[in-house]
């Protein structure tokens, strides 16, 4: 057989073993009713989704079950139904189903087959908000979670409304490159950037229809540009330059530190192509700056900050407190003071990633025992600060007893999304959650696939900086690729605008 046909036959019985599995079509009899829960994967119940998310396709997660009945009802009308080993409803009726119950909310009614006997658990509800996602989809990277070294990954980005996924960039098209940090510029497909580390090192600046492909590194500066925030009129990208270091655990729990020996925040002007600093957020010899983010009106800069007098030897005394400075657009001119927002250092704690909404009311942050980057602390919470009322709480409906962090806002402030080890303590999975006019979140729901089970047990990357995308991005990667493989870079210059 020839490899052609060999491939072919490989798809037939790949298609074939998919319609077994998928189509049980048996029709449930002589139905014990249960007055019990279903155990469910994903745990979709009791969610806030909004109207335009792709199917929330679930299975019963138990290997013996080996089919499902399930009919879903509207409050106001309509109904759908899914008979298989999981649920496959069509996306355009169950967009049609959630868009005419918005507001309120779908009853699901399970049955399923275990041992020949058909089982009915209780029902349970998944509530429709009458805010709709203003979204195309998300960006992220997937990368196998590793300390040291790093294979295949890319940056993708997903339809929301559907399971459709793509690369933006793939390292296979720029052997061993490290693309990271994708940002847009509010959630825009036009205005955004991201990161290549390794020997083709750069950072890809598209904004107003031009491609940059620029050298970061500066006589003053302590190294490339990290952790983007673009100012919200697209001239200006906050960021930090860090020096970081890791190192391993004895312990099961806690494998792996990374902290920064230097660190310090900084503006880049995209017309200019100057690095904008002032001596407040660029001192090394007492302060450590980093996570940057621009205010939603662009006045003000965000970021964390600890005292670099500290031994590495005890990292638990590392703690960053939330802090900001003012910015002045017109004028390309910092403030003249470092306020403290958020002194949590106090109480033994520490913050990082803090995330303004789009409409200026909250703050979203991360906050875990110390250090600066949570993404292994498995006590790390998303917290909410109010900037109206200087008021800050744990977000007890969207936090887990694993890591919780890497969050961001869709652009209309209404939801968000996050990365979570909840699952299984190893990989980060991404959820999204709904956050009403008080500053409090749904409970999250993992991001939907077509058969989550078999998706998520086979998927051996973790994703993370995830983000909020308002359409799709097209971008020729042989043609970036190209550029990344010639050594020219456009080298930007530091200034001094104290």
């Amino acid at each position: 057989m020839t490899r052609k046909h060999s491939n072919i036959g490989i798809a037939m019985c790949a298609a074939a073993l998919m319609m077994t599995m998928t189509m049980c079509s048996e029709t449930p009899q002589n139905i014990k009713d249960v007055n019990a829960e279903a155990k469910i994967y994903p745990d979709y119940a009791g969610v806030t989704i909004p109207s335009n998310i792709a199917p929330l396709n679930f299975c019963i997660d138990n290997d013996s079950v080996t089919c499902l009945d399930v009919t879903i009802k509207g409050s106001k009308g309509g109904e759908i139904e899914s008979n298989g080993q999981y649920t496959d409803f069509d996306v355009d009726e169950w967009h049609k189903l959630c868009e005419a119950n918005k507001g309120d909310s779908l009853t699901v009614s399970v049955i399923a087959k275990k041992n020949d006997i058909w089982t009915k658990y209780k029902d349970f509800s998944i509530y429709i908000s009458d805010d709709t996602m203003e979204a195309y989809g998300l960006t992220y990277r997937r990368i196998a979670p590793g300390y040291e070294v790093y294979g295949h990954m890319g940056i993708y980005q997903r339809n929301l409304s559907n399971f459709e996924e793509e690369s933006i960039m793939d390292n296979n098209e720029v052997y061993g490159a490290c693309f990271n940090c994708h940002t847009g510029n509010k959630t825009s497909n036009q205005d955004y950037l991201f990161h290549v580390r390794g020997d083709n090192a750069a950072t890809i600046v598209n904004h107003n229809g031009k491609t940059d492909i620029l050298n970061t590194k500066t006589d003053k500066t302590i190294g490339s540009l990290v952790y983007p925030y673009w100012h919200p009129d697209g001239r200006y990208v906050a960021f930090s330059s860090n020096t970081t270091r890791q190192s391993f655990h004895m312990t099961r729990d806690t494998r792996i530190e990374v902290f920064d020996n230097e660190s310090d925040i900084m503006v880049y002007d995209t017309e200019k192509q100057e690095i904008l600093f002032t001596p407040l957020t660029n001192n090394t010899d007492s302060t450590l700056e980093t996570f940057p983010a621009f205010s939603a009106d662009g006045k003000d800069i965000f970021f964390c900050a600890a005292s670099s007098n500290y031994n590495p030897a005890s990292m638990k005394d590392l703690w960053y407190d939330l802090c900001k400075i003012s910015f002045d657009a017109e004028k390309r001119s910092f403030g003249s003071k470092v306020d403290t927002v958020i002194k949590m250092s106090t109480h033994g704690k520490s913050i990082s990633h803090p995330r303004p909404s789009y409409d200026g009311r909250y703050l979203m942050f991360t906050v875990s025992d110390f250090g600066t980057f949570p993404i292994w602390h498995k006590e790390a919470d998303l917290w909410m600060l109010d900037l109206q009322t200087g008021k800050y709480w744990p977000m007890d409906n969207a936090n887990s007893d694993n890591t919780d962090s890497y969050h961001n806002w869709s652009i209309d402030s209404h939801w968000f999304v996050f990365t979570s080890r909840r699952d299984d303590g190893l990989y980060t999975r991404l959820y999204i959650a709904h956050v009403d006019k008080n500053g409090k979140s749904s409970k999250p729901f993992l991001l939907p696939q077509r058969n989550p089970k078999r998706y998520y047990d086979a998927l051996l990357d973790s994703y993370n900086t995830p983000d909020f995308l308002i359409a799709k991005i097209s971008q020729n990667q042989k043609a970036l690729a190209s550029k990344l493989l010639s050594p020219e870079r456009t080298n930007i210059e530091a200034v001094n605008v104290e």
